[in-house]
């Protein structure tokens, strides 16, 4: 059992979504990460021991993105394979039967409408154990603030590609702090950086979607 778990987060790290899938090259044929989360619920194995795979495939995948040894299109794959499980697991977390580690709003901040970095953080978010509450793109502040007090004790993500709306990403930001202190918020986008960030008054910035990952760790370890 132990390595079909094992076989389930290297299919997560290395994008094999399932036995149809022709990538990656070295793994054409073989199960993938649907098959392999069948047969490991089949043989009675738990749904947390699957999602601890999924998650370990997903930091590796990560760290590795993280270090420019792997790329968007190999980190999409991760994301895909790990969905496959999580379509799987999905009963489970709704049954109570397996905790999600904490809940992130997310969304790409008003007049801004990319969201291809904000799909990324999701998947790769939603792959490391966190339920994803997705709002979408051209997200008013208002939007952020009725999903906050639906969702008490989230940490909000705000998206932004369009330098042109990082005001808009400030003013989201100080309305979520008005409203929620106590509620951490992370930004991220090209235009963005560190000190961008302090100024805006968030509690976090990160350029990939590994941060995000760090980020929502060390909340919850303080929570």
């Amino acid at each position: 059992m132990s390595e079909l778990i094992e076989r389930i987060g290297i299919c997560v790290e290395r994008g094999k979504v399932n036995k149809n899938s022709p990538f990656p090259n070295d793994m054409k044929g073989l199960d993938g990460s649907d098959e392999l989360t069948r047969q490991a619920l089949d043989a009675g194995i738990r749904p947390d021991e699957i999602l601890q795979a999924c998650n370990t495939g997903m930091q590796r995948i990560g760290e590795r993105f993280s270090k420019n040894e792997v790329f968007v299109p190999e980190l999409l794959m991760a994301a895909k394979a790990m969905h496959a499980v999580m379509a799987h697991l999905k009963p489970f977390f709704k049954s109570g039967s397996v905790k999600a580690k904490g809940k992130f709003v997310l969304g790409t901040v008003a007049g801004d409408l990319h969201d291809i970095g904000k799909n990324l953080v999701a998947m790769v978010v939603e792959g490391n154990g966190w339920e994803v509450i997705d709002l979408g793109v051209d997200v008013k502040s208002v939007k952020f603030l009725d999903a906050i007090k639906a969702h008490p004790g989230c940490t909000v993500g705000l998206s932004a590609l369009l330098t042109t709306t990082m005001t808009n990403m400030s003013k989201t930001v100080q309305e979520i702090k008005a409203s929620y202190p106590s509620t951490n918020v992370i930004v991220g986008g090209a235009p963005l950086t560190m000190d961008s960030a302090i100024k805006m008054g968030a509690d976090g910035y990160s350029s990939d979607p590994q941060g995000a990952v760090a980020f929502l760790s060390k909340m919850s370890t303080i929570g």
